[in-house]
């Protein structure tokens, strides 16, 4: 069977929100110059309609050859954007790519209402990436704790004062606190033994809207984070050069996330890296994560994102290896063995083949 162009869906926050550096937009780019056809769909931008149809208001690209991401996103956030009614259970991917740590002050209904479209569409047979069903298990921090002992730092999840001023103690009074749901290094706060004075505020601040994840300080932790991005349950590597990049901060912040003001350089993923992407693919390969972005600090993995893995941008800019355009070749194979095994492939048989 020859391939063909592909229906492919991007669900994102809000299409007024995306920024030039982000992923999403740099793999819609990819796809619509190599003749696919693209759909941007916001999460309060769904319907089901009277005919049992899943549909949505999607922007939509109206041209092959845009010369860079910004020309892209120049067009979808501009006064005449292109935007159609489109029927998302004749997409053959929708690829999720929408953050809910975004969404929890306003609009706290929009992550979970997406991904049970989602579900419905993936019944379709769309293939539906990451699975939607094991994002829903995946909403917040929580989920990190289901992988093997061996690649996390030690944990204490509450919203108790003393038991997280307790945790934080028996580490010698050092220690990271965040939201339990969160991202981008937002209400991040890093513990040190002379900041015992200000932990009762660190703690509020973070509890004030949920839980607290408290974890062990990891010292290579001042030297910045490797971000590895993972494919099909594998390290993400083309032409013999992995999608990995080292993220630091030279101002002083003890976050190292882009978004926080950080900064990147190419690096190799070292044996340690290596070992834990071994240890976490069983879990991604079970759950149909096929894009997810793990951040290493020495022998311990800080976090495994698997909503809005970022930094193909990143890693093609140091790289100059074409990752987007390996990421949208792989949807096509996918959709080929979805033609040719009739629907008796799952969505996470699929997602990660």
């Amino acid at each position: 069977m020859s391939d063909r162009p592909i229906r492919l869906g991007f669900v994102v926050n809000d299409v007024g929100t995306e920024q030039d550096n982000y992923t999403t937009i740099r793999l819609a780019r990819t796809a619509a110059n190599l003749g696919h056809d693209v759909a941007l769909i916001g999460l309060g931008d769904f319907i089901y309609d009277a005919t049992d149809t899943v549909r949505a208001r999607a922007y939509v690209p109206r041209a092959r050859d845009y010369a860079d991401d910004a020309a892209l996103l120049a067009e979808l956030q501009g006064e005449d954007p292109g935007i159609d009614r489109i029927n998302v259970d004749q997409l053959d991917v929708l690829m999720l790519r929408s953050d809910p740590a975004e969404e929890l002050v306003d609009r706290p209904w929009a992550p979970n209402s997406a991904l049970l479209f989602a579900q419905l569409v993936l019944r379709r047979g769309v293939i539906v990436v990451n699975d939607p069903t094991h994002l829903t298990d995946a909403s917040n921090k929580t989920y990190f704790q289901h992988f093997p002992e061996d690649v996390r730092p030690l944990t204490c999840i509450s919203r108790d004062a003393d038991e997280i001023k307790s945790f934080i103690a028996g580490q010698g009074g050092r220690g990271v606190v965040k939201p339990l749901q969160g991202s981008g290094g937002q209400g991040v706060f890093v513990v040190k033994e002379s900041d015992n004075g200000n932990l009762n505020q660190m703690i509020d601040a973070v509890t004030r809207d949920g839980y607290a994840i408290a974890q062990e300080y990891l010292p290579g932790a001042a030297d910045g984070d490797l971000r590895l991005l993972m494919l099909n349950g594998q390290p993400l590597q083309v032409d013999g050069r992995h999608a990995c990049f080292r993220r630091y901060n030279d101002s002083g912040d003890a976050r190292s996330n882009i978004s926080a003001g950080g900064k990147f350089e190419i690096a190799e993923p070292d044996a340690d890296a290596l070992r834990l992407a071994k240890l976490v693919a069983p879990k991604l390969v079970r759950d149909g994560m096929y894009f997810v972005g793990l951040d290493i600090v020495g022998d311990k993995l800080m976090e495994v994102n698997v909503d809005t893995p970022g930094g193909i941008n990143m890693a093609e800019e140091l790289t100059g290896v074409d990752f987007s355009g390996h990421i949208i070749a792989d949807l096509v194979r996918k959709v080929r063995l979805r033609d040719s095994y009739h629907g008796q492939l799952s969505n996470v048989e699929l997602s990660m083949l």
